[in-house]
C-alpha cells in the first residue's frame, strides 16, 4: 500500500483513539485498525481502566482475517507481558500480521522499542511515523504523564469579547450559549479529572458532571484546588491539592481540565501548568466585570509571545472557540 493509504488508515486508527480518551489511564488511548485487501477487518482502542489494549480488541474481531493483513495502531505495541494480558506485540506475531504501521514509538521504558525490535525479529514489516501529529494530540495525556511526571492540562475559559468571566457582581450564567456549553461537557468527559478553585465552589457550588445523553457516565473526578480545610459535608466527593504543582501526585489521571475561576486559572499559568487552552468567546461586551485572567507574573512582554499556536478555530453557535497548544521546547 502507498503512504496515502497508511494515512487514511492511521486517521481511522487516531479515531478510534479518542474514544478512550479520559478513561484509559495510566495506560494510553491506543486506537488499532486491522485492514487486509484495503477493507478493515478488526477495529480496537483501549478500553476503560486500560485493558483490553487496542491490539487484542481488534485481533480479537479479526479473527483468521489478520493473517498476512496489515496492523494500523497510534502507539508503538507493547512488550511487556502483564498479570493482566500478553503483550501485544506477541500477540500481532502470533495472529499472523505481516506489516505494522506504528505512528510513535512508545516512551515507557518497558517498550521504548523493544515492541517493533520484537515484530521485526519475527519478520514483520514495520512502519514508523505514519500520524505522528495526530497521535500526539490524541495521546497527549499519556505522553506528558511520561515525559513530566504529570497530567496533561486543558485550561477552559468561556468569556466575553472584553475578556470578562462574569458581571461585578459575580453573575456568569450564563456567557455562553448551549451548544458552547454542550461542548465544554464534552470535553468534561475526555477528562479523568476536573479542578476548580475555592471561590468557584462558594459562589456556584457546581456539580462539574456531564450533562450530554449517553455520556453521563464519564463524569469526571472533582478537584479542588485550596490551601484551606473543607468542612466534611462540604468535601464530600471531592479531591484537594494545595497548589498546582500538586497534580504530579494525582493517581491515575492523565487528564485535567481546569475549568474556574480566575486565581485557579492564573495559578496554572503563572507556574507553565497549562498545555492548552480552550477559549470560548461570546459575542457580548460586560465592561467593569469580573476578569477571566489575573496577574500570571509576566514583567516583560516579550516573554508573552510565542508561548501558544492556535490548534482550531469554530463557531458553536453565535459564541467562537479558539484552542491554543502550548510551545514547549
Amino acid at each position: 500500500m502507498g503512504h496515502l493509504s497508511d494515512a487514511r488508515w492511521m486517521g481511522a486508527a487516531l479515531s478510534l483513539s479518542e474514544r478512550g480518551r479520559g478513561r484509559t489511564a495510566p495506560n494510553p488511548n491506543v486506537g488499532c485498525v486491522i485492514v487486509a485487501d484495503d477493507r478493515v477487518v478488526g477495529r480496537g482502542w483501549t478500553q476503560p481502566g486500560g485493558r483490553p489494549h487496542a491490539e487484542a480488541m481488534a485481533l480479537a474481531e479479526a479473527g483468521a482475517a489478520a493473517r498476512g493483513a496489515t496492523a494500523y495502531v497510534t502507539l508503538e505495541p507493547c512488550a511487556h507481558e502483564s498479570l493482566r494480558g500478553p503483550a501485544c506485540s506477541s500477540l500481532l506475531v502470533d495472529a499472523g500480521v505481516a506489516r505494522v504501521v506504528a505512528a510513535l514509538g512508545d516512551p515507557d521504558i518497558r517498550t521504548n522499542g523493544l515492541g517493533n525490535a520484537r515484530l521485526r525479529a519475527a519478520g514483520l514489516a514495520v512502519v514508523t511515523g505514519v500520524g505522528e501529529g495526530g497521535a500526539r494530540r490524541a495521546m497527549a495525556g499519556f505522553l506528558t504523564r511520561q515525559a513530566l511526571g504529570r497530567p496533561f492540562v486543558t485550561l477552559k475559559l468561556a468569556m466575553s469579547l472584553d475578556g470578562g468571566i462574569a458581571l461585578a457582581s459575580g453573575e456568569s450564567q450564563w456567557i455562553t450559549g448551549p451548544e458552547a456549553r454542550a461542548h465544554g461537557h464534552l470535553e468534561r468527559s475526555r477528562s479523568e479529572a476536573i479542578l476548580v478553585g475555592r471561590g468557584t465552589l462558594e459562589a456556584d457550588a457546581p456539580r462539574l458532571d456531564v450533562r450530554l445523553r449517553g455520556l453521563e457516565g464519564r463524569s469526571p473526578r472533582r478537584i479542588l484546588l485550596s490551601s484551606a480545610p473543607m468542612r466534611h459535608r462540604e468535601g464530600e466527593g471531592w479531591e484537594m491539592i494545595a497548589s498546582p504543582a500538586d497534580i504530579a501526585g494525582i493517581v491515575d489521571v492523565d487528564h485535567l481540565l481546569v475549568e474556574g475561576g480566575a486565581q485557579a486559572a492564573s495559578a496554572f499559568l503563572a507556574a507553565d501548568l497549562v498545555d492548552r487552552l480552550l477559549l470560548y468567546r461570546a459575542p457580548i461586551l460586560i465592561g467593569g466585570g469580573m476578569p477571566a485572567i489575573r496577574d500570571i507574573g509576566l514583567t516583560d512582554l516579550s516573554a508573552a509571545h510565542g508561548r501558544w499556536s492556535v490548534s482550531d478555530a469554530r463557531y458553536l453557535g453565535s459564541d467562537r472557540l479558539e484552542v491554543y497548544e502550548r510551545a514547549r521546547g
